[in-house]
């Protein structure tokens, strides 16, 4: 495992004790209460270890060298553990719908005290460590599980915050709000999963991670290069794929044209980050430039 994969997943660990810790002070206390909206959301973080476990295997995986079988390696596996972690977002929004409508034939109410808004108001503080950590640190190791994470454990913060709200109006005399809040804020959730699994959708059915015009203006910046065609790009971040095909001279060695393909190469490594592989055809020019 190199380095990068080794931070990714000493993040995922320092992650999954934070969100089991928040998880277990919501549920006991929730159910020590007979809050419902505490133990939903203690249940919506214990998921939120549960796409963390899910998060370390998928880079466990996605860690792995190229191989005969797998010859453009493996971070595509990561992009699948983004998708696992979308659809347990999605079905954690629908399980708290399902909570909130059955609130809403329930004559009881919940016993609200300071401790209770203390553990929220803890809750919120450390998803928003969490969220604002995990998203700078996906960004910077460019690693598409910990920023999906990241989109995750940021909608605990507004279910969090939803629950803090209903608390309120538990207390004001006005259980119904509890409920109602909820729901809208499954919305939300949804909304994040939905977003998380376009665009792991695009990485996972090769969807082209680079402007084709701008691969061409770096290759029309190298002498001798007179066409360029059938670009195509695939991968994910940090791991793109690329080939192409460039017309040059008809009257040009192989050499010739080989130091020039060369060239490109090398300019287009410097231009993006994160291209590991170009394959580029040679081929003579279809028109010539005027002599």
């Amino acid at each position: 495992m190199d380095a990068r994969y080794r931070k990714i997943r000493n993040i995922m660990i320092l992650i999954l004790f934070l969100n089991l810790a928040v998880a277990i002070a919501k549920i006991v206390y929730g159910t020590l209460t007979n809050t419902l909206s505490m133990q939903s959301d203690g249940y919506h973080s214990m998921f939120d270890g549960v796409s963390n476990i899910v998060g370390l295997i998928g880079i466990q995986v996605a860690s792995k060298p190229p191989d005969t079988e797998h010859p453009y390696g493996h971070r595509k596996f990561e992009t699948m553990a983004s998708v696992f972690i979308a659809v347990l977002l999605i079905s954690v929004a629908f399980k708290i719908v399902s909570s909130a409508f059955s609130r809403f034939g329930s004559n009881d109410v919940p016993e609200v005290t300071l401790i209770s808004f203390l553990i929220m108001i803890g809750t919120m503080i450390v998803n928003y460590f969490v969220t604002t950590y995990e998203y700078r640190r996906g960004t910077q190791l460019q690693s598409e599980v910990l920023v999906a994470d990241s989109m995750h454990t940021k909608s605990d913060i507004y279910v969090s915050l939803s629950v803090i709200i209903g608390l309120i109006a538990i207390k004001a005399g006005f259980p119904i709000l509890d409920p109602l809040i909820a729901v809208v804020i499954s919305g939300v959730i949804i909304h994040a999963g939905y977003s998380i699994i376009i665009q792991s959708a695009s990485v996972l059915c090769d969807g082209s991670q680079l402007n084709p015009e701008d691969i061409c203006d770096v290759a029309y910046s190298v002498e001798g290069v007179l066409e360029c065609t059938a670009i195509r790009t695939r991968g994910v971040t940090g791991n793109i794929f690329m080939d192409m095909k460039i017309g040059v001279r008809h009257n040009l060695s192989i050499v010739e044209s080989h130091a020039i393909a060369d060239q490109v190469e090398d300019k287009l490594k410097e231009r993006f980050d994160g291209v590991q592989d170009i394959v580029i055809h040679v081929e003579p020019a279809s028109l010539e430039p005027a002599s």
